[in-house]
């Protein structure tokens, strides 16, 4: 059955993409299996420890009205890979009514490998569509360090909250076992993104989930207890709001709310890097464009 099966598109673009990542004498080397515009890996760059870093490209410069889009990836057994976009995804308008666009992720994360998830923001446009559901399984061992983070629109031009549809969705499974299942639709004007009991004063919203599958539960403790301390460092009343919490098993999920993106990106690189250092014993390596 075929992924965008789900999301009940419009026949438009159909951009795939599946990337594999292997164990060649201990350094992880990318394969490209398939790559249909407008989706697109130019190579792979060597990380410190054997990893590999790739940058995803969109060559159209966005999400256009009706694209239906599949990115598929999997990591061999002991690999380490480090996944980014190259810049925002912009999610554009679009030009026919009730038009959606769709993106589908699917990341299978083989044994005692680790998966680092760091793409730029989404940036819904006025009057866009877009339907998203991401799939993540992690086999023993495996680990996953992902964010995700939306911005209201393209402020610049005084766009908060003007798109018409953003519906994100995640499944998250250890060893066949759910560890987190997400489902939000954010409909500005049927439900106001400035009401108290949604963002309320914020723009921006980030999610950042740090797992390592087979760890006991005191790790998570721990290691929540470490972030929440940092969270309430970063956290600024009235601007930014930080804190982390424990899942029943094999992770832990760190949510931000913030009137400032750039906010949102210093804190995620501070928590990830608190977090490869409690679960991994490693530096961690922010994305290449980022420095």
């Amino acid at each position: 059955m075929s992924l965008v099966e789900p999301l009940n598109l419009v026949n438009n673009v159909k951009g795939r993409l599946t990337l594999a990542f292997e164990n060649q004498s201990g350094q992880t080397i990318l394969k490209v299996q398939r790559q249909e515009p407008p989706l697109k890996v130019v190579r792979a760059f060597p990380l410190p420890g054997g990893a590999a870093l790739v940058h995803l490209h969109n060559l159209s410069g966005g999400v256009l009205g009706g694209d239906r889009l599949e990115t598929r990836v999997e990591l061999a057994p002991g690999t380490a890979a480090q996944v980014t976009s190259t810049s925002a995804t912009r999610l554009y308008r679009s030009n026919q009514a009730g038009l959606v666009s769709g993106q589908l992720n699917e990341f299978l994360v083989g044994e005692n490998a680790r998966l680092e998830y760091l793409p730029d923001p989404l940036i819904p446009f006025a009057g866009a569509r877009y339907r998203q559901h991401t799939r993540i399984e992690l086999a023993p061992g495996a680990g996953l360090f992902w964010w995700e983070t939306v911005a209201p629109g393209r402020e610049a031009r005084g766009e908060i909250f003007e798109y018409d549809l953003v519906e994100l969705s995640l499944s998250l499974t250890g060893e066949g076992h759910p560890i987190a299942l997400e489902q939000a639709r954010l409909e500005p004007a049927l439900r106001p993104l400035t009401s108290t009991a949604r963002l309320g004063r914020y723009r921006y919203f980030t999610t950042f989930y740090m797992c390592r599958v087979g760890l006991e539960k005191a790790v998570w403790s721990q290691l929540e207890t470490g972030l929440n301390e940092l969270a309430g460092r970063l956290t600024v009343p009235g601007e930014t709001l930080w804190g982390a919490s424990s899942l029943a098993t094999g992770g832990v999920v760190v949510r931000a709310v913030s009137r400032n993106g750039r906010a949102l990106t210093t804190g995620l690189l501070a928590m990830g890097k608190l977090g490869k250092q409690e679960l991994y014993g490693q530096a961690a390596i922010p994305p290449r464009k980022i420095y």
